[in-house]
């Protein structure tokens, strides 16, 4: 057979219409498959009819300004019955709501998330008591996971330390390496963008009465933020009635104290400082100081004994809005800070989550905020109207709300666990568009590290393990002397609690007073005075002319020769 010849490979003779055919291959190798991005984003589309519970609507006409329970109308007093269905496109065109992206990373409601300035990387806080970190980068609509769980408050050294659940995390706004964690405890921490702990403040004395003398909370945290321009400075607020302002190079005690005589939620802005009390009250100082008064006190602002949850303060530092237990959200003007300019009806979560909160939009436009039926409100900044409202998750509360404004994505925390990502592919740009863009990737068995991994040892099926390696294969325990029972195993230092705090010398000589004295010769310091104590002697000055003359005998050569007297001995 020549090379020439012509190979004919006959094939099936079916009909066209046969469905055998959708079983037979078209072509030979291997095929590539291109993911549908248009198809993905359309899954990820939230329903356009926004399905409100009645009870929910009637709260919204009632917090209408002006409104007579009738909800919305026009100036005439006819509304337009299809003015609602008509406006859901206009409002997903304005507002980032038109996708979203659901990450199920926590076990128990999600109090407090944050993203970073960049708006790459996300963090979560949940009263599970643990701290999620998420980055955009690495995920992709099958991979929707945590990179890294962090229990801030467990170490290494106690295992079984108490868990405390997480009010509050943030970002560092201007330099996003740091972030601040705030949970049930007197000590606030600063951790970096990788969940590692920085800085950890110090405990107050808890024996004191005066809280201006002691150098940290002696009580549980509440909450905190971030100093708008300066980068090393952040503010807590505890139940031990004071607000601390924190310089993060110094662990050791805060920069100032503020004490006001009610347990605080504090909130920082530009110019000024806001706080909320317990007992209703409304307190503000100004933002440069000094803090021995302050500038404005507003009583019973909110409903006595109720928690205000929330508070937040314009770009400008012009504007406050506050949500309180009682279930009113009031609008405040720092300049006649006073009475509030709108006061309207909206239901509270306080009761069972305290941390829910209220935030302003990008440049101020709008203020949103979640309701104990799941719903989120985009609420006017002039009347506190909504002007958009849409079911997140229906039946359980939306705690915490953050709105990026560098890629224009909404972030809402929720009662059952879930963290919700909106956004609009036309409007928004990277974090969670650009993980729903991304091809899925490919489902593989090592995705699952469970799978893979025996969990007793943390080691794989595929890890080379050499002999005697193992925990079991070796003498556990030490000696009486702290030496390893492991011959090949050097002597580990034992390490004590002072060497685990030990500061540097720099640290010490510059925060601990006359801590130079250290390394200071005793001798050499008391000669410096000799000369001195002979020219002006203080304390001897009385017996100068009193003082006899001190005269030692000379020791004769005999002594010296035979030494001393042998003594005699008794017959």
């Amino acid at each position: 057979m020549s090379d020439d010849d012509d190979f004919h490979v006959e094939g099936p003779d079916l009909a066209e219409d046969d469905p055998m055919r959708a079983f037979l291959p078209t072509s030979f190798g291997k095929k590539s498959k291109e993911a549908d991005i248009s198809a993905q984003l359309e899954r990820s589309k939230r329903p356009t009819e926004r399905s409100m519970p009645e009870k929910a609507k009637e709260i919204q006409q009632r917090s209408e300004p002006g409104s007579d329970g009738a909800g919305g109308s026009d100036g005439d007093g006819d509304e337009d019955p299809d003015s609602d269905s008509n406006s859901d496109d206009s409002d997903e065109d304005e507002y980032p709501t038109s996708h979203e992206m659901v990450i199920k990373t926590h076990d128990r409601a999600v109090t407090s998330v944050s993203l970073d300035p960049a708006g790459g990387r996300l963090v979560s806080g949940s009263i599970d008591c643990t701290v999620k970190l998420h980055d955009f980068a690495s995920m992709t609509p099958t991979t929707i996971r945590a990179f890294r769980s962090v229990d801030p408050y467990q170490t290494k050294a106690s295992a079984a330390s108490e868990a405390h659940p997480i009010h509050h995390v943030e970002f560092n706004p201007l330099a996003g390496s740091m972030l601040l964690c705030i949970s049930a405890h007197p000590q606030a921490k600063i951790l970096s963008r990788d969940g590692d702990v920085i800085t950890e403040f110090v405990k107050g004395d808890m024996y004191l009465r005066d809280m201006n003398n002691t150098k940290g909370h002696v009580s549980e945290i509440t909450t905190g933020t971030w100093h708008p321009t300066d980068k090393n400075l952040c503010v807590t607020a505890g139940t031990d009635s004071t607000l601390r302002i924190w310089d993060i190079n110094n662990k050791r005690s805060q920069k100032e104290v503020l004490v006001f005589k009610s347990k605080a939620l504090a909130q920082g802005g530009s110019n000024v400082l806001v706080s909320a009390a317990l007992d209703g009250t409304l307190v503000m100082w100004s933002g440069n100081g000094p803090w021995s008064r302050p500038a404005a006190e507003i009583r019973d602002a909110h409903k006595a004994n109720t928690w205000t949850g929330g508070i937040d303060i314009s770009s400008d530092g012009r504007m406050v809005v506050t949500r309180g237990g009682d279930n009113l959200i009031k609008l405040w003007d720092t300049r006649k800070f006073k009475e509030p300019l709108v006061t309207v009806d909206h239901p509270s979560t306080a009761d069972h989550y305290p941390m829910t909160n209220i935030k302003y939009g990008p440049n101020s436009t709008s203020i949103i905020t979640g309701s104990p039926t799941g719903h989120l409100h985009i609420l006017n900044p002039g009347n506190l109207k909504a002007e958009y409202t849409t079911p997140i998750t229906p039946g359980k509360p939306l705690i915490t709300v953050n709105w990026q404004p560098k890629i224009n994505q909404i972030i809402t925390g929720s009662a059952n666990g879930e963290t919700h990502i909106l956004y609009n592919p036309n409007m928004s740009t990277r974090g969670a568009k650009d993980v729903m863009s991304r091809a899925p990737k490919k489902r593989h068995v090592d995705d699952n590290p469970e799978f893979t991994t025996d969990q007793s040892l943390g080691l794989s099926g595929d890890a080379i393990v050499t002999p005697g390696a193992l925990a079991g294969a070796r003498k556990a325990g030490v000696t009486a002397s702290g030496k390893s029972k492991d011959p090949r195993r050097p002597q580990v230092q034992q390490i004590t609690p002072f060497m685990r705090n030990q500061p540097d010398s720099k640290h010490v000589s510059e925060n601990i007073p006359l801590s130079k004295m250290l390394y200071e010769d005793p001798r050499e310091a008391l000669l410096k005075y000799a000369d001195l104590a002979k020219k002006d002697p203080k304390f001897t000055g009385a017996y100068a002319e009193t003082q006899p003359v001190t005269q030692y005998a000379d020791a004769s050569d005999n002594e010296e020769e035979e030494g001393p007297d042998k003594k005699r001995v008794k017959r």
